[in-house]
């Protein structure tokens, strides 16, 4: 039985830091995504963070958040700031510069 709002659409809206630039970390999110049906974006912050705005069913972007604390080969993610949102109507996921 799903649990109560799981398959629910919603977005989230995240901040991922630690080792997290100059090792694929957007591409990796990219194709996890996409390969979970999600749509938004992801790019990179500043401060050396990536930032990612999901949309999509709950369920599958808490499947996402969870391969995003692990990462590709060579990131090493330190934490994760979530904010749950409205989705806003992406089409597709894609990085963003």
């Amino acid at each position: 039985m799903e649990e109560r709002g799981m398959g629910e659409e919603t977005a989230v809206h995240a901040t991922i830091r630690g080792i997290v630039q100059g090792v694929g970390f957007r591409f990796f999110v990219q194709r996890q995504a996409r390969g979970l049906g999600i749509r938004g974006w992801v790019r990179n912050l500043p401060d050396g963070s990536v930032e990612v705005w999901a949309e999509g069913k709950r369920n599958r972007l808490l499947a996402l958040l969870q391969v995003l604390r692990q990462g590709p080969p060579h990131a090493r993610v330190d934490g994760i700031d979530t904010v749950w949102r409205e989705p806003v109507g992406e089409t597709t996921f894609r990085v963003r510069f």
